[in-house]
């Protein structure tokens, strides 16, 4: 079993860990309004995309990984089971509720992807974990041990961050997403959203698709519609864990209008 991991930071993106890890930049809030801005993004957000270019995204973020130590990362890696997701830590009540209602909103729009939060630890196979951001460093220094942590430290001021294990068979076991619940609320919304939908599987970061908030140069703060359209790929029920590029580009003709149909619905677009 190896793992990967996302981590969300100050600058551009790259991956570590045993595993991979990809990680992803924040601005700080002082850069970007907070939730109004989100409202801005979306009232702006590009919308219709040809096949290519959803193609594209989908094969650029399924596969590969930023930072590679250890474990095979051309194959799909993906939850085969039902996701339940615990929320850790006591600092900000209200950002746990910020947290429950992201899960909802990704479980609304992912048709195929069985996603909601518990109230028991042991019945998660997700656990978020709030910390403020002076205790950032330490708990990173908790899941991944002193050196690793000091090299992300040292190579990425770290904002947020996201990891899952997975099997011989490239099916997640376990994820684990580590946010921080003071750097206003766009930063953590725009981590939130994108910290659990890479610990679901496409963990790559590409800076050659420019709708996508698996885009260090990118900061959205909501699920758009594009990234909708690689999480629903990802979690069609034809898309299993360990396939490989050839096989997922030969499903994809029959993938995509109903992948098409389900966006037009869910965000009541033109057909």
């Amino acid at each position: 079993m190896d793992t990967s991991a996302t981590i969300r930071r100050l600058t551009s993106g790259i991956a570590a860990m045993a595993g991979c890890l990809a990680l992803n930049t924040a601005l700080l809030p002082s850069a970007l309004a907070e939730t109004p801005g989100i409202s801005a993004r979306q009232r702006s957000e590009k919308k219709v995309f040809t096949d290519s270019q959803i193609i594209d995204g989908f094969m650029k973020t399924a596969f590969g990984a930023e930072y590679h130590l250890a474990g095979r990362i051309d194959r799909i890696r993906k939850y085969q089971m039902p996701v339940r997701i615990f929320i850790d830590g006591s600092a900000r009540p209200d950002r746990r509720k910020q947290i429950g209602k992201v899960v909802g909103d990704i479980a609304k729009r992912v048709q195929h992807l069985d996603i909601a939060t518990t109230d028991k630890r042991d019945d998660a196979n997700t656990i978020v974990t709030l910390v403020r951001d002076r205790d950032l460093q330490k708990t990173i220094t908790a899941f991944f041990g002193a050196e690793k942590a000091k090299e992300i430290h040292d190579s990425l001021d770290p904002q947020c961050l996201s990891g899952f294990r997975k099997n011989e068979n490239y099916e997640i076991q376990r994820s684990d997403v580590i946010l921080t619940v003071d750097n206003g609320n766009f930063v953590f919304l725009d981590c939130a959203y994108e910290e659990l939908l890479q610990s679901l599987g496409p963990i790559n970061d590409t800076d050659t698709v420019p709708w996508t908030m698996f885009n260090d140069q990118v900061s959205m703060g909501f699920f758009g519609v594009y990234d909708q359209y690689i999480m629903n790929i990802l979690y069609d029920p034809r898309i299993k864990a360990g396939m490989t590029v050839d096989e997922v580009r030969a499903l994809l003709p029959a993938i995509l209008p109903d992948v098409r149909a389900w966006i037009a619905k869910v965000n009541k677009l033109p057909k």
